[in-house]
């Protein structure tokens, strides 16, 4: 008989997926937005059940590793494709007054 586990259904990523979509509309800024692409991406990880599936289907270290680095990853790739934002605080590293 099988154990169900429940980080490895690909509904509970779809879930947090939309669960982190719906907090980033309510706190604007592209900060959860990384971590809801990569929720969806473990969600269709899950269901189709492509590669890196088979290795984190017993191990929840495993795919809490591989979902931080598809977040990092999505984030850092959101951050370069948005940029800096024009209401953004520029930080100035020399003194006008230096020389």
């Amino acid at each position: 008989m099988e154990q169900f586990i429940l980080w490895n259904q690909y509904w509970v990523w779809f879930a947090l997926a939309l669960l982190l979509g719906v907090f980033e509309i309510l706190m604007p800024g592209y900060i959860l937005l990384g971590f809801a692409v990569a929720a969806a991406a473990m969600g269709v990880v899950f269901a189709v059940g492509v590669w890196p599936a088979g290795m984190m289907m017993d191990s929840l270290p495993i795919t809490l590793s591989v979902y931080g680095a598809a977040s990092l990853i999505t984030w850092l790739g959101l951050r370069q494709y948005f940029g800096r934002r024009n209401g953004q605080v520029k930080v100035w590293d020399k003194d006008i007054n230096e020389n």
